[in-house]
């Protein structure tokens, strides 16, 4: 059939103005959140669950492949179209209408359109939130593809610990949708289904309702800076915190000076906090939090903060060169403005991996060590999840560098910086963006044969349909 007789009938499933054909209209689809681009037949807005399976059915049936995307704030080019022009992108953009919170519960059954800063505003005055914290504002759909981490994984875990139920649509003849999971957070009666759609890209179903564990808001905060005395101090300064705080201790971000550097100069918003305005090399951003409220006599968090860092000082093995306490609000603008930073910087080659923790402060240091030699043009502007062993390795280059247009400096890169992580450290290749075409020739290269053959029969038996942009086969 033709693709007007294609449109035509998608439309009558849909909606004419869910049906997007126009590239003014589809721009925003086509376009990703850092330099990837793609062609698009049409976009597709349903509203419900019954929609989606209606449009998926007709697609499966008809053989036309599908794009599943959330927000589109991705950075592996996980959600957008390729260049052919033939895929359909399947928004969940109109879909944000069930909220139904069960506060005795701690829990939310909401579609998976919401936007995460708007899950957290309506569940503010109930004091509880969804306690994955992201410097970008994407769709919970989005997050559960990914499996998004987040700057308080330390404390909360991932979306995959938060997650106990969802609605999935399968791309099969029948559009099939599986309810998976419940509100229960204790169920051992079989296969925890829900995982397999979890952390995948949307490959094997798309997600359209969710039931999200909740937390209760924190009701005392405290951050501070801290300036470690080497690289080597951070693991020991880490678990120092860790035995003296507890559970209270709930971020330990690490910062680097040119990722710093980059934010103060292109967030205007932003006060430089250190004195005389120099930056040190190496910056750790420390939270302490609690969910309930000041009581008489109790210790502020400040004060602990305070107390604890003073011991530290004082402690023989010197691993604190400065620290400071201040307003959380204003350390935490910081921290999340430095992607924003850094994109604003040159050419951005951005990497998200992973390490056991002692691991992560040496692979920083091997970079930092070898990078000028390899590649003398790049910046590296890191900062990442100390507490859970993430790295966000953004390295900037001049936008005239050599080898940019046409990909190949990007490739040698991401050659090198992939064989150090996981050959030599044994770390991951994607810490919490997933696997999108950025990334499937390294999931090509690292996975091992037989977990791809498992992939590659699970594939057929839950979405036969041309589904995502991955193959995990």
């Amino acid at each position: 059939m033709s693709r007007d007789v294609h449109l035509a009938a998608l439309r009558g499933l849909l909606g004419e103005g869910d049906v997007l054909t126009e590239p003014s209209a589809m721009a925003a689809y086509v376009t990703g959140a850092r330099y990837d681009a793609g062609q698009a037949m049409a976009v597709l807005r349903p509203r419900s669950t019954a929609e989606v399976s209606a449009a998926v059915a007709y697609c499966v049936t008809n053989g036309l492949a599908l794009v599943p995307q959330s927000g589109n704030t991705g950075l592996v080019s996980g959600s957008t179209p390729d260049m052919s022009g033939e895929a359909i992108v399947l928004s969940l953009d109109r879909m944000a209408k069930q909220f139904a919170l069960d506060a005795d519960n701690r829990s939310v059954r909401l579609d998976a359109g919401f936007t995460l800063s708007e899950v957290n505003r309506r569940l503010e005055a109930e004091g509880l939130f969804f306690p994955i914290d992201l410097g970008a504002d994407p769709r919970i759909g989005g997050m559960i593809a990914t499996n998004t981490g987040g700057s308080r994984f330390l404390k909360y875990g991932d979306v995959r610990q938060n997650v106990l139920g969802l609605t999935v649509v399968l791309a099969d003849a029948e559009g099939s949708v599986l309810t998976l999971g419940s509100p229960l957070r204790k169920n051992n009666t079989g296969i925890d289904w829900k995982q397999i759609f979890i952390g995948t890209s949307g490959v094997f179903g798309i997600v359209t309702e969710c039931i999200l564990n909740l937390e209760r808001l924190p009701q005392q905060s405290a951050a501070a800076y801290l300036v470690p005395s080497s690289a080597d101090a951070v693991m020991p300064l880490l678990r120092m915190m860790e035995e003296r705080l507890g559970d209270m201790l709930s971020a330990f971000e690490g910062m680097s000076a040119p990722a710093i550097r980059a934010a103060l100069a292109h967030v205007p918003a932003l006060r430089n906090p250190f004195q005389g305005g120099h930056v040190p090399d190496y910056v750790i951003l420390a939270e302490l939090s609690r969910t309930s409220a000041p009581r008489e006599g109790e210790e502020s968090l400040e004060t602990v903060m305070e107390a604890v860092l003073g011991a530290i000082f004082e402690d023989e093995a010197a691993l604190l060169a400065d620290a400071f306490v201040g307003p959380p609000q204003e350390m935490w603008a910081l921290r999340h403005a430095l992607s924003e930073g850094v994109k604003h910087s040159g050419r951005l080659i951005a990497f998200d991996v992973a390490f056991a923790r002692g691991d992560i402060m040496r692979f920083c240091t091997r970079m930092k060590e070898e990078m000028p030699s390899r590649f003398p043009q790049v910046t590296i502007c890191d900062f990442g999840h100390i507490g859970d062993g993430g790295v966000h390795l953004n390295l900037v280059v001049p936008p005239e560098s050599d080898g940019l247009a046409d990909g190949s400096l990007e490739k040698a890169l991401r050659d090198w910086v992939y064989a150090v992580t996981v050959e030599e450290f044994g770390g991951s290749f994607s810490a919490e963006h997933a696997i999108g075409r950025k990334n499937q020739h390294y999931y090509d290269l690292y996975t091992p044969a037989r977990l791809k053959t498992l992939a590659a029969g699970l594939k057929p038996i839950l979405s036969p349909g041309a589904l995502g942009t991955v193959r995990f086969g």
